[in-house]
């Protein structure tokens, strides 16, 4: 699929992995709308990357809000071609800890919002994509979902998080299969240690053993890299159906 020209809807478009591939679509000569729960972040993203690209706050857990997002991208640019599903949550804690066991409703909420955002907006957004018109490889679209190399090693305290990302790449195969009849293609990233603002909350020493503990390159991986394999990904017609690990050899340690 060719982006320039095209239409990408990214959730969680407002800042880290999501911002990157609204910028770098853009900069293609793609049509991007940005949509996230932080207005401020996305409206400042919108207005700085001109009229190719529009905000539409949305909450990826409510099938209204993401209903209306992508009604405007369809309104603005005429189609919805890609979808890069950003949005998500850490969620951290231990299943036994010191002030109890773990919490259920923040599990529940890791879960509504990784898992169940990530399947809400692929099903309306697939929906929306069977009636495109095909490209000249009978192709109406592509969905690159994000999940976590804590996906296959989570760490203690990972509980919430592991599953919520396990479960996105679980459903990659079967929804790819499903949906190729209407030639809509579905393939997940899984990133290791990256640059974002949930990186940023860790203290310099943190980050310093995490960049320490990739094999190579021994450092955080950046937004850029993640947004250039979206970028393959839409473009190459062959990926489909499978989950692509960007960690540079890194496999995470219990704790």
């Amino acid at each position: 699929m060719n982006i320039a020209g095209s239409t990408t809807f990214v959730t969680g478009g407002g800042s880290g992995l999501g911002a990157a591939c609204a910028r770098h679509f853009s900069s293609l000569g793609g049509n991007v709308l940005v949509a996230d729960v932080q207005v401020e972040a996305g409206e400042k993203l919108a207005a700085e990357l001109g009229a190719k690209v529009r905000f539409a706050r949305t909450d990826v857990t409510d099938e209204g809000s993401v209903q209306a997002a992508l009604a405007a991208a369809k309104q603005h640019f005429g189609a919805v071609n890609a979808v890069i599903n950003c949005a998500g949550i850490i969620g951290a804690g231990r299943v036994v800890g010191k002030e109890g066991p773990y919490d259920l409703a923040s599990f529940s909420r890791t879960i509504q919002v990784n898992l169940i955002g990530t399947f809400n907006v692929i099903r309306l957004a697939a929906m929306m994509m069977s009636t495109n018109t095909p490209n000249d490889e009978q192709e109406r679209g592509v969905i690159v979902n994000t999940a976590s190399v804590a996906a296959f090693e989570g760490q203690v305290g990972q509980a919430a998080y592991s599953a919520s990302k396990g479960g996105v790449v679980s459903m990659t195969l079967p929804i790819a299969r499903e949906l190729a009849r209407f030639g809509i293609r579905v393939v997940t990233i899984a990133p290791g240690v990256f640059e974002t603002a949930m990186m940023a909350g860790m203290t310099p020493a943190a980050q310093e053993a995490l960049s320490a503990a990739v094999p190579f390159p021994p450092r955080l991986g950046r937004a850029s890299e993640f947004a250039d394999l979206a970028e393959h990904i839409v473009t190459n017609s062959m990926l489909n159906g499978t989950t692509i690990r960007l960690d540079g050899a890194l496999r995470l340690s219990p704790k």
